[in-house]
């Protein structure tokens, strides 16, 4: 049986049927919402029957998921200091539901009180995870698309030939000191002056052909990116899901670009993974959500051990900005040769569903029935390449220490990430110890990735483990076939700690979950 929540009802506003409830239970304040009641404003409550409340207090919100569009308070929350999870129930049944089984006292019902715990219980998603649906677009599309997201005309970079040594080079490379076509500028490969190339628009996208004849009407490109897959399947994830507006659309995929220099490692090379959210608002709550996500998007990196310290945000300035955007921010982190991006997060207003709509004849408007509104949706981009934020978390996670004299070389990965979440060690190959380090190992492998190692000493299968990033050790030793505990040995604080053997699961569960 559940422990029974221990709840004191801080305030309140509008009725039963439609309010929002703040409530400390067992010592956490939360806000609860049922949706039906709008009048929160910027934090001001009609008949709040309470003192103002700190966002920065709340625990946690809870929403119910049918009215979450109605929630356009979450980024005022946000901005006022709010960093808690957001908890989305599945639906207005579950409430009823749960309200309708919530009993406290003399039979009395009590809706509040259960519901915000039994709306924890059977939340399908935090942080907002009801919002967003996933898709897998295609990457080979018509190419009215790329005509249609300006990519034709306008995804270009200036390239500069040297008519002496044939190489070529972005206009923009550092390695050219002056002005490409004029004659004193030098070539930074064979050092000839004169020989470079006034500038040219290079189209970064790769050109092929449908089909058995190569002629201009067969014409088809690769993706440059995954977001123009997500706009032309909006309308049929909205109709097929019944999202309601704010709702997010992610995927994850491969996108090509016909890079004039491909290298500077895995920064800028012709094929990768990219991973995109792109999340519909209604217009003029767009610079609200852009916040909110912006804040998302640095905790969950924080949230997987990156160092806060080695994170920053970069303003795009107006002549950084792409055509589609209103305002954007990289994520940056501080490489060990400067700082570099791996995400961004950008404000593109209506300017891709309006677009597609010009382009394809086909209504992208969204009906809010609920107030008799049209409006084509703005759009908050969150993107980021896979590539660059699994270097991130390696780069970070890398450390060289001193251990007692000796040098130790660990990967501090979160245990939640860890490829390899524990290793199982027999101290010695005798006296039982390996066949009960097998049994453990064959317990945790139907629910962990794990490693079992015999060979060498302890300490060298402790170091070949820290190298790898694996977070825990567990070791069956002399006392283990005594008693049935192991060591187990924590990679980043060296502690160890004697735990049953059965219990060795559980154990493991409770840390690595993120």
């Amino acid at each position: 049986m559940a422990e029974t929540p221990t709840l004191t009802f801080l305030g309140a506003a509008g009725t039963v049927t439609g309010s929002k409830f703040l409530i400390r239970a067992n010592g956490r304040q939360l806000l609860l919402d049922c949706g039906l009641f709008q009048g929160l404003k910027d934090l001001r409550l009609r008949n709040w029957a309470a003192p103002p409340f700190q966002p920065a207090d709340l625990a946690a919100v809870v929403l119910s998921h049918a009215h979450v569009d109605h929630s356009g308070y979450l980024p005022v929350l946000v901005a006022k200091g709010f960093r808690g999870p957001v908890y989305c129930t599945s639906g207005t049944r579950d409430l009823l539901r749960v309200i309708g089984a919530a009993r406290v006292g003399g039979g009395r019902r009590h809706h509040p009180a259960t519901l915000v715990f039994q709306a924890l219980r059977i939340a399908v998603n935090d942080e907002l995870g009801a919002l967003r649906e996933g898709l897998d677009a295609a990457i080979l599309m018509h190419p009215k698309v790329w005509e249609a997201s300006g990519h034709v005309a306008g995804f270009t970079d200036p390239l500069v030939d040297c008519k002496q040594c044939k190489n070529r080079f972005r206009a923009d490379d550092p390695r050219l000191k002056g002005t490409p076509g004029d004659p004193e500028t030098k070539c930074p490969v064979c050092g000839n002056k004169g020989t470079l190339t006034a500038p040219r628009m290079f189209n970064l996208m790769f050109k092929t052909f449908m089909g058995p004849v190569e002629e201009d009407a067969a014409v088809i490109y690769l993706r440059p990116e995954t977001a123009q897959g997500i706009y032309v399947n909006y309308l049929n994830v909205l109709q097929s899901s019944r999202q309601k507006v704010p709702f997010g659309i992610a995927q994850i995929g491969k996108a090509f670009r016909n890079e004039i220099t491909p290298g500077n490692f895995t920064f800028r090379t012709r094929e990768f993974e990219q991973m995109e959210m792109q999340f519909f608002v209604k217009p003029g709550a767009d610079q609200q959500w852009f916040e909110f996500w912006k804040a998302e998007r640095m905790k969950w990196y924080q949230g997987l051990g990156i160092r806060a310290e080695r994170l920053r945000f970069h303003q795009h300035a107006p002549d950084e900005l792409a055509h589609y955007a209103r305002d954007a921010y990289d994520i940056q982190y501080e490489f060990p040769f400067g700082w570099q991006e791996f995400e961004g997060i950008h404000n593109r207003t209506d300017f891709d569903l309006t677009r597609h709509q010009e382009h394809s004849g086909k209504k992208l408007e969204y009906v809010d029935a609920a107030v008799n509104e049209r409006y084509i949706p703005y759009i908050i981009e969150t993107s980021a390449g896979a590539d660059r934020a699994a270097l991130v978390l390696l780069v970070d996670a890398y450390r060289e220490e001193q251990i007692e004299g000796e040098q130790r070389v660990v990967l501090k990965l979160h245990p939640s990430i860890a490829p390899l979440k524990a290793a199982v060690f027999p101290l010695v190959n005798k006296d039982g110890m390996p066949e009960l380090a097998r049994r453990i190992f064959d317990d945790l492998r139907g629910r962990f990735n794990v490693f079992y190692d015999d060979g060498g000493s302890i300490g060298r299968r402790y170091r070949r483990q820290d190298e790898a990033g694996t977070p825990f050790g567990i070791t069956v030793d002399g006392q283990s076939t005594q008693d049935q505990t192991v060591t187990v040995r924590d990679r980043d604080t060296l502690l160890q700690e004697r735990v049953a053997a059965g219990r060795v699961g559980e154990y493991l569960a409770e840390r690595i979950a993120p």
